[in-house]
């Protein structure tokens, strides 16, 4: 019945109003009181509506500007951006994906990574890490480091592919196309990285890491132009490893 309906929503109203507010003047008062406040995104650039891979976007601006139109927050009071990133690509849905590994490889890394809709249980589509599109929203972004997690994912793999670049029609692309059938079109141009074959899980500091998995991430770094200073290797605390030396440890102290 609508009156018990609207009688119950009442009730859960009382009980939100004390955290209601206007956003961005509590935003504002902190910010000028000297207080920390980290925004955290959600989805991801390439799902950006102005900035994706239109049509297959959301509705909003996922990027990092998107803090500021959807807060109500100055540009001038962001301090830094911190990029996240997985150690390979997924995408849910439809939409192109140059890096798609429909074989073995994809399937190991859709098991490992438990890489399944949340709600859904739909397998994402997965494939090896696409530097091209991944540098694209470091600009985008104008990230100061980034993040790389799932790194343990990859530890099965005696070699470990990373997308460079695209080719369309015999012209080799190292930005992201703007026209979406292009990039639908297009092939990966792969380097190939020695895998480590260890398990990574326990590590704790980068100088834990194996050898091979610092290459990696020198590669990825190199090819984003981005420090990574902050890698995952399992899903605990514990297992955020932190350069000690770095932008992030930095804003952390």
């Amino acid at each position: 019945e609508a009156g018990a309906l609207a009688e119950a929503c009442l009730a859960h109203a009382e009980a939100l109003r004390p955290h209601v507010t206007e956003t961005h003047r509590w935003l504002d008062d902190a910010l000028r009181a000297g207080k920390r406040v980290l925004f955290e995104g959600a989805q991801g650039t390439m799902l950006d509506i102005d900035h994706g891979t239109y049509p297959y976007v959301t509705s909003s601006n996922s990027s990092a500007g998107g803090a500021c139109t959807g807060l109500g927050v100055s540009p001038t009071q962001i301090d830094g951006v911190l990029g996240i990133f997985k150690a390979y690509t997924t995408r849910v849905g439809e939409g192109p994906f140059p890096t798609e590994d429909r074989g073995e490889a994809g399937s190991l890394i859709r098991e490992r990574g438990h890489e399944y809709g949340t709600v859904t249980g739909r397998p994402r589509r997965c494939g090896w890490f696409d530097a091209v599109a991944a540098r694209y929203a470091a600009r985008l972004n104008g990230m100061d480091c980034a993040a790389l997690t799932l790194l343990d994912v990859l530890d099965a793999f005696e070699e470990i592919k990373v997308c460079s670049a695209y080719r369309h029609r015999g012209q080799t692309l190292r930005d992201l196309p703007a026209e979406p059938w292009v990039l639908e079109a297009c092939e990966p141009v792969y380097t190939t990285v020695k895998g480590w074959k260890r398990d990574t899980t326990g590590c704790r500091s980068f100088a834990d890491l194996p050898p091979q998995a610092l290459d990696y991430i020198r590669v990825l770094e190199d090819l984003l132009e981005v420090d990574v200073d902050l890698v995952s290797v399992a899903p605990v605390p514990e297992g955020s490893v932190l350069r000690e030396v770095s932008k992030l440890s930095a804003w952390l102290a």
